[in-house]
């Protein structure tokens, strides 16, 4: 029987959501008092989570092993979406200095890209890892519309747009500039196609509020750019793919997960607005959630397509 299962926050759409949870599985709240939670990633190895909060101008760690949180960075330059590289560093979009970043193993931090043809990023907002080392993040003007989530200040680069860093010579290209505010984004676990919301709905009448599906050559050209699926529900801001192909989506009531064909087939209702979201997990089948001040998981059936 479709509909809201008591005692959980897993609805039912399609019967194919059915086969993504067991009955008894619930939602957890890890943590709470953030202002706007934002960029979860899993470390693997220390079993562990990193988030952005994003006004409190911090980066906050969830030790899954004694459910303790702490903070892991302050001041963090305002970060928002952070991600684990190939060799498990953290990368890291921030606001305030409108730059990317590399934590190093020694705990420095390295500047990964700042500036795209001599003038300042808006204020980078998502970012991932492609299996060649190429990082790829999108760059709305959230971070500078106000003095909330980062410095009030101008758009130099004239517009919002994707970029891709290339891993050997560390060039950035700019490879999608067709968004009016590119926001959340991760590629297929084949990495044959690309997913990149827009969230321009937040700021102009009758925007954009889906996510994108971009083919992606072997020299990381896009193509293509249909919409793969349309927010029922405010809009898609940060997403995960598993390892099924299906999408993994925040929404206002919660996640909304897709089937690879585009359908809505189900949703995790949280009480917050949901920010984004990862896999984690020893097995990398629980769902870590960032809810405006609040941190959730809950256990699936289903496996991330990879770490980040």
């Amino acid at each position: 029987m479709f509909g809201a299962i008591e005692g959980t926050g897993f609805e039912v759409l399609d019967s194919r959501f059915a086969a993504c949870f067991v009955g008894h599985a619930r939602v957890d709240r890890l943590w709470t008092g953030g202002r706007w939670l934002e960029g979860p990633a899993w470390f693997a190895p220390g079993r562990y989570l990193v988030c952005s909060d994003i006004p409190n101008n911090r980066m906050l760690r969830f030790d899954e092993t004694s459910g303790a949180v702490s903070v892991f960075r302050q001041p963090s330059n305002n970060s928002n979406g952070n991600t684990v590289d190939n060799q498990g560093r953290l990368v890291t979009c921030e606001h305030l200095t409108r730059r990317v970043t590399r934590t190093e193993f020694d705990g420095t931090v390295q500047v990964i890209a700042e500036t795209f043809e001599g003038k300042r990023f808006n204020s980078p907002n998502d970012v991932i890892v492609k299996s060649d080392g190429s990082i790829w993040f999108t760059d709305p003007s959230y971070g500078i519309m106000h003095d909330y989530e980062g410095d009030y200040g101008e758009e130099e680069i004239g517009g919002c747009h994707v970029y891709r860093v290339d891993p050997q010579s560390g060039a950035v290209t700019k490879v999608a500039d067709d968004f009016e505010k590119p926001n959340g984004l991760a590629f297929s676990p084949d990495e044959r196609h690309l997913y990149i919301a827009d969230t321009g709905a937040s700021h102009l009448e009758n925007g954009p509020r889906h996510i994108r599906r971009f083919s992606v050559s072997p020299e990381g050209k896009l193509s293509s750019g249909e919409v793969f699926a349309t927010c029922t529900n405010g809009m898609f801001d940060g997403f995960r793919v598993d390892r099924a192909g299906r999408i993994w989506a925040s929404a206002q009531d919660g996640v909304h997960c897709h089937d690879p064909d585009g359908t809505l087939i189900g949703k995790i209702r949280i009480p917050e607005i949901v920010s984004n979201l990862t896999f984690g997990g020893p097995r990398r089948n629980r769902l870590f959630i960032t809810a405006t001040s609040s941190l959730y998981a809950v256990y699936v059936t289903a496996n991330g397509a990879k770490l980040g």
